[in-house]
């Protein structure tokens, strides 16, 4: 017999949130940006796919700025020194996690923290419920 549930996750955690394509990034890792709202400038340390878009995390002075791509305007140049992350957006990882489901996941976000890179993907499935006749789907479902 086939376990549905399985095969659904299975199908979940390889289907990116974005659809076929990867959509483009507006400003790059490690790219040096102009921020509007706060009329400074910082480099890109993050980015991720949140909500149907980019959400943006920019390193200006000792804070990180977290933004759409609407507020920011790129440079072009990028921040010398620091190592590339190993895995990029859109690809498939494993992710070791204590679950019988498939480990395979697809790389949402990647952040600089402490100069150590780190990514976001999906680790369970959503919870769907239903609401006034809108399917509505849990948050945490991220690591």
């Amino acid at each position: 017999m086939i376990n549905l549930v399985q095969n659904l996750e299975e199908c979940w955690y390889l289907s990116p949130p974005w659809g076929k394509e990867i959509p483009p990034l507006s400003v790059n890792l490690l790219e040096r940006a102009y921020v509007t709202t706060t009329k400074s400038f910082g480099y890109c340390c993050g980015v991720e796919w949140l909500q149907d878009d980019w959400s943006y995390a920019v390193a200006v002075d000792n804070q990180v700025v977290y933004t759409s791509a609407l507020q920011l305007r790129g440079t072009g140049k990028l921040q010398l020194g620091i190592d590339k992350p190993v895995f990029t957006l859109g690809q498939k990882v494993v992710f070791r996690c204590n679950q019988d489901v498939s480990k395979l996941r697809i790389v949402q976000g990647i952040h600089l923290i402490d100069d150590f890179w780190t990514y976001t993907v999906e680790w369970v499935s959503p919870a769907l419920t239903e609401c006034d006749g809108k399917l509505i789907t849990s948050g945490d479902r991220r690591a």
